[in-house]
């Protein structure tokens, strides 16, 4: 089910205040470190680095134009996906 319309897009007010102050300048451009994979991608956001955690490690994630309206967790898989074991034997 979407979110609702009325209610607007999401996003964790720490990490706005990140992005904003390295857009505006006042923070040097490295990545940003979050655990909110909730957070949907502003157009802000196009140009900058977010390290997603994903339960494991941080995954880097380089934001373009096409992300724009997702989440931030879509883009740092949290499961390996390492085939069917009974296919493997058949090889």
């Amino acid at each position: 089910m979407a979110r609702s319309l009325k209610k607007g897009p999401f996003a964790d007010d720490h990490l706005l205040k990140k992005v904003d102050a390295i857009v505006e300048g006042k923070a040097p451009k490295k990545p940003i470190k979050t655990w909110s994979r909730r957070s949907t991608i502003f157009p802000s956001f196009v140009g900058l680095t977010f390290q997603v955690h994903n339960g494991k490690s941080f995954i880097d994630v380089y934001v373009t134009d096409d992300m724009v309206g997702h989440k931030l967790g879509e883009f740092s898989p949290t499961r390996n996906y390492t085939g069917h074991g009974a296919d493997k034997g058949k090889k």
